[in-house]
Parts: C-alpha cells; structure tokens; sequence
C-alpha cells in the first residue's frame, strides 16, 4: 500500500509540474479515454467533458486520506470523536426541527428516525460540513492513480458526470468529500442516481439543499439494502475464554450464525434476541479492553453505507445517545418523544 502511494505521488509530482503560461496542459491518454467512452456508450458532448476534465489538478492529499481512513482507528477513539454533547444537543435539534419528515420517514421506510438522524449527523454534523473538494478532481484522482480503488471510482465517476448531465450541476462546482460523496447524507454519485428521493415533493431530488430529501433518501437506501422494521442492530455478548475470539476471527461481518447455535457454543448475549435470528461476532477495542457484539441483519445494513465496523457501531450508539436526549427532553418539558425506536 505504502508503495502505490509513494508512486501515485510521485506521478503527481510529474504530471503537476507547472507549464508554459501559453500552452494549453493536454489531457491525460487514460482521461481521454474515458472521455470517448462517455460520448460513446451516453452520447456524452466530448468537448463538455473536455474543459471540464482540463481544469482538473492533482489532489495528492486525497491519496494521503484513501491510504489512511479515519475509520481504520481503534474503537475508543473513533467513538470519542463522533460522540459528544455537541453533536447529540445538535442532533436533537435536527430532529425537532425536521421531526414530521422524520416521523413520515420511519413510517413509510420503517426506518428509526434516530438512526437517520444518526447517519446524517455522523456524516456532515446535520448538513453543517458536507465537505470542500472538488468532486470530479476527487473522484479523477482516485480513478486513475489509486489503484486499490481504480476500477471502482472509475465507475463513480462515471455515475457523477452522468448526475451533472440529470440534475444540471456545473461539473467543476460541486463540492463533497474526498472520496467525492456528496451532500448532506454524502451520497456517492451511483448512491444518489439510485436511491436518492424527492422527499419534499418539490420536483428535483437534492441532497445538497434539501434536509427533507436527505431524510427520505437515507431511509430509502436503508431499505434497498434490507432493513428489518424493528429488528435489533447489535448486543453485547460474553462467553467463556477464548470462545469469541475464535468465533469472531472468522471476518464475516453478515451475519450467518443463528443465535440459538452462539448459545450453544457458549455466547451469551447481553440484550433480548431471537434465538432464530442471525448474527456476527466483531470485536471493538475500548479502553477498557475488547469488547464483543453481536451484530445482527440491521447492523449489516448500516454498513452498506460505510462498509465499517466502527461506522455501524457508531451510527447504532449515537443513535442511542439521541433517543434518549429526546426522552429526557420530553419528560423535563411533558412533550412527546417521538416514534418508535432501534434496539
């Protein structure tokens, strides 16, 4: 890993040398590929895509971020800082100001209202930061001098240019991440072109303006990936020594082990779960030391969208965490809490 990375960046340094003020910087042989590929298989405008692609500059601290992912820390860590007042106080905010779509949502979709708002939050603080790199240099990047990642954001990209020509976006204007998703859900462009909604019934699906769109979205992708209305996300588990660690050395993150053969193998759940239900057994390093869950079908679902242990894991807590900031409003204030929650 650490040599793809020292040669994508030196590539960079190649191709980023400064020219002549007078000369017009040619495309790369590979970004002029893709380019008659697009005219070719959807009728793409060539020279569209052309001054697009021409004020396209190495990001070579992208490569530096997909080398290193923030989710890749230990659990302890990860949690400390998505967790935390600040973000719980706004996310109770979030959800009163937008509780009657969240409400719609958790009813149509059969998705917690906590957890969407969880993902959101964990995702840009409720819209607040979505995110300042250019999408089609982010996503050029990663396709074509990522290697571990090309032939996969070679097809995001793909996706993104064929979103701008849908929903008339200036293809150099739109911001997001550095992995280029976008919007106040940070939505990949294949993500948004297929499940992204118009929530808010106004004509146009947008997840960079639109909370409500971001809402029913979210919940829509949820759903598209097999979310179980009511099902448990993940319980603590203990066994005798040694028990979890072999069971949860074999990395399967869907589950596949019904919970009535975990109980007989020792595994004793520290939550209620159907013994017909199916789980896995991940590890988390706390500070405390390992800790193991069980993670049932809507804990796989969750990472669907952040293919992360630490992601669903925090996603499930804070949403935990926003459930009960609600309760405790409602009951200092005697209002309602809100609809039904995750366990």
């Amino acid at each position: 890993m650490k040599r793809v990375l020292i040669a994508a960046l030196c590539l960079y340094a190649l191709v980023s040398a400064p020219a002549p003020a007078a000369a017009t910087r040619p495309l790369r042989p590979e970004i002029v590929e893709f380019i008659d590929e697009m005219a070719a298989r959807h009728q793409y405008d060539r020279a569209v895509l052309r001054r697009a692609f021409a004020e396209v500059r190495p990001r070579p601290g992208i490569l530096r971020a997909m080398a290193a992912p923030g989710t890749a820390r230990p659990w302890h860590v990860f949690r400390a800082r998505y967790i935390d007042d600040v973000r719980i106080a706004a996310g109770v905010s979030f959800w009163r100001q937008h509780a009657a779509v969240l409400a719609r949502a958790a009813r149509e979709f059969g998705v917690p209202e906590e957890i969407i708002v969880a993902t959101i939050g964990i995702e840009t603080v409720y819209g607040r930061d979505m995110g300042s790199f250019n999408v089609l240099e982010a996503l050029t990047t990663i396709a074509f001098d990522y290697p571990p990642r090309a032939a996969f954001f070679r097809g995001e990209l793909e996706q993104f240019v064929l979103l701008a020509r849908e929903a008339r976006f200036d293809l150099m204007r739109v911001r997001g991440s550095y992995a280029g998703a976008i919007g106040i859900p940070q939505f990949l462009p294949s993500s948004y072109r297929k499940y992204a909604v118009d929530y808010d019934r106004d004509g146009s699906v947008d997840l960079i303006g639109s909370p409500s769109d971001a809402v029913g979205s979210v919940a829509n992708y949820y759903r598209a990936f097999g979310w179980e209305t009511g099902g448990t996300v993940a319980v603590r588990a203990t066994a005798g020594e040694g028990t979890l660690e072999a069971i949860a050395a074999a990395d399967n993150i869907k589950p596949h082990i019904r919970i009535a053969e975990l109980k007989l193998r020792g595994v004793v759940p520290q939550g209620p779960v159907s013994d017909e239900a199916e789980a896995t057994v991940f590890a988390l390093e706390a500070e405390s030391g390992t800790q193991y869950w069980l993670g049932l079908q809507n804990f796989y679902v969750i990472t669907r969208y952040n293919r992360s242990v630490n992601y669903a894991m925090v996603v499930h807590e804070l949403a935990r965490e926003l459930r009960g900031a609600l309760r405790r409003e409602a009951d200092a204030t005697g209002s309602q809490p809100g609809g039904r929650s995750a366990p």
